[in-house]
């Protein structure tokens, strides 16, 4: 028989879609719940629409491009060129990203940034050693 695509999880396509729509969203401050309230949908839809587990039709594309003051092609990644880190927005779209790089980026002492990276780097290498330790 043929593969179910519903067992196949959602389309890499409407997840990078997805991760551009909460980006631009995070990036303007808006909540989840007013974007929802502007497109007519439930806050738990806009969750969906960003995962990427529902598809955004054009329509709906183009009211979330008026909400967030960009373009469709925006989006959808028409614009995109190909940069140094093809991940840049799967990063962006962790919870939690935006607000830490906007929280750095306001530290005016370098040798407090430096600090700041450094125990962020320490804190990983903790993580993962634990973790390497178990694998073997």
């Amino acid at each position: 028989m043929g593969e179910n695509l519903d067992d196949v999880g959602p389309d890499p396509i409407d997840v990078a879609v997805g991760h551009r729509i909460r980006v631009r969203r995070k990036w303007l401050g808006i909540s989840q719940s007013t974007l929802a309230d502007h497109l007519g949908v439930s806050f738990q839809q806009v969750q969906k629409y960003e995962r990427g587990a529902n598809r955004t039709s054009a329509s709906m594309l183009v009211r979330i491009a008026e909400k967030l003051e960009t373009t469709v092609g925006e989006l959808v990644g028409e614009n995109d060129r190909p940069t140094g880190d093809e991940s840049l927005f799967e990063k962006l779209a962790v919870p939690g990203a935006v607000q830490l790089l906007e929280a750095f980026a306001s530290v005016q002492q370098p040798s407090l940034r430096t600090a700041i990276l450094n125990l962020t780097r320490s804190l990983i290498e903790e993580t993962e050693e634990p973790a390497q330790k178990r694998a073997r």
